[in-house]
């Protein structure tokens, strides 16, 4: 039997919609005949369950397992943190008590467990035809090898593998990157630019929220050689979902309600991946001012972008760059003139909204876009891939439309 192909489902926080996602898509693939299984490392709960071989594993696989319509198996979640204190939990391994342990002492015998990992994701590879998995920036880098590269394939929602130069990849995200070799072969997973590479693609590193909103709304006019690429400044507004679900004094209620703040100011990681990608279009080297903002509001990107005209144009011109790189775009809609985008016109949708301002006073435009930052942002988009690796409709699963109006 060969290799399963592998989806990895991530995000920035516990509680984003991961579990609930893959377990849809568990479903979904159940349907069409496909079998699938959930895969998640490493889970903390203080509920489990217990198989019919009387071993623990989360309750999330199991329900994403149930969607499956396939047997729990502990190879699922091979490890699982049971908190017993504020500081400390049991650590099950593979459905069976390894002991109790703090958590300085967990996390320096951490690494010890990943042979664990890799024997239960190994064996499941074997079985299934797809596998979920969602774990932090770093891990999947260090779990990729030829040998599940030769039998599966991956869909990575981290960084990993989204920037070609490992130089600058460690300079932003300050850790090292194990599996270099594997960079050049990723496939940058937007699928409205890469199509035909992500169709035959073996790993796939599916790109970040801020980058997808920022690039759909600049692609068109710096195609067409209408903006200076060296005039490029970003101003992007996210809820609070993008930033984490942890327990952050930064995006406690009463700090994030009734306001409004730049963070990541000339420092954000997805500086570098917006900047790679605008070179590959521009053929040369782009820098640009990219400025995130933290509004209060639990999901949405609003990416407001500005460049300097290169030459005299109206708004006819523009409008048919736009309509020339989204016409047969399923997911991508061109608003109408002086129709601004919403975020609550995207939200629970894989849609982008786009749209344009020339301002003749300043001879620039301003490019507008909206996306929902957990579905085309992240997980949607992943599904988007994964659509066109197995030769399904692209919009598969992702027929959702806005939670408004």
């Amino acid at each position: 039997m060969s290799r399963a192909k592998c989806i990895m489902v991530q995000g920035t926080m516990s509680g984003a919609g991961k579990s609930l996602l893959c377990a849809a898509l568990c479903r979904i693939f159940a349907q069409d005949g496909l079998r699938a299984v959930p895969f998640k490392s490493q889970n903390m709960a203080l509920n489990s369950f217990v198989t019919k071989d009387g071993l623990e594993m989360g309750r999330a696989q199991v329900v994403q397992a149930q969607a499956a319509g396939v047997e729990p198996d502990v190879r699922m979640n091979p490890i699982l943190l049971k908190p017993s204190s504020d500081v400390g939990s049991q650590v099950i391994v593979n459905g069976e008590v390894r002991g109790q342990m703090a958590a300085a002492e967990y996390f320096r015998t951490k690494k010890k467990l990943v042979p664990d990992i890799m024997a239960a994701y190994d064996s499941l590879a074997e079985e299934a035809d797809v596998i979920f998995t969602a774990t932090p920036q770093g891990l999947c880098a260090s779990l990729v090898n030829e040998e599940i590269l030769s039998k599966t394939k991956i869909i990575d929602l981290s960084a990993d593998f989204r920037i070609k130069d490992v130089n600058i990849y460690e300079q932003w995200y300050k850790i090292g990157h194990p599996t270099p070799q594997f960079i050049p072969e990723a496939v940058y997973g937007l699928p409205e630019i890469n199509r035909e590479a992500v169709k035959g693609a073996r790993l796939i590193a599916n790109p970040g929220c801020y980058p997808t909103c920022s690039f759909l709304s600049i692609y068109p006019l710096l195609k067409a050689g209408l903006i200076d690429p060296d005039t490029i400044i970003i101003d992007a507004k996210s809820g609070t979902s993008g930033a984490g679900r942890g327990a952050k004094t930064d995006n406690l209620y009463c700090e994030v309600n009734e306001s409004i703040k730049a963070y990541g100011v000339a420092s954000h990681r997805h500086t570098p991946e917006i900047e790679e990608q605008l070179s590959y279009v521009a053929g040369r080297p782009v820098t640009i001012s990219f400025t995130p903002h933290l509004v209060p509001m639990d999901r949405g990107i609003l990416v407001t972008a500005y460049a300097s005209l290169t030459r005299d144009v109206g708004d006819e011109e523009v409008r048919a760059a736009y309509e020339a790189c989204y016409k047969d775009e399923y997911f991508v809609r061109v608003l109408e003139k002086d129709v601004t985008p919403q975020t609550r016109w995207v939200k629970g949708s894989n849609f982008v909204d786009v749209n344009f301002k020339i301002d003749p006073r300043t001879k620039r435009v301003v490019m507008m876009g909206a996306i929902d930052n957990m579905v085309k942002g992240a997980a949607g988009q992943a599904i988007q891939n994964m659509n066109l690796m197995f030769g399904l409709p692209e919009n598969k699963g992702l027929k959702l439309a806005p939670m408004f109006p």
